[in-house]
């Protein structure tokens, strides 16, 4: 699944633009790169997203084939 998608779907950026945007800006990284929308995720990968005041760092639980309930999103990740 792609970053951007997989940022909305597990409700980490609320919309796919703004994570298009934000990924774009260079302020996600995944295991350590810089990573553009596009970029394919895998099971154990490690996002960091900045915000304007702090660092978060995630791990891919789960990487989804489609959209996921709210109730299930927050299982797609671990916050590290």
């Amino acid at each position: 699944m792609r970053l951007d998608k997989f940022l909305k779907v597990s409700r980490l950026i609320k919309r796919r633009t703004v994570a298009n945007t934000v990924s774009d800006m260079g302020r996600v990284w995944v295991n350590g790169n810089p990573a553009k929308p596009a970029k394919q995720l895998k099971v154990g990968d490690i996002i960091e997203i900045e915000y304007a005041n702090r660092t978060e760092k995630y791990e891919v639980l789960i990487v989804p084939t489609g959209n996921v309930s709210v109730q299930e999103s927050s299982n797609l990740y671990k916050v590290l």
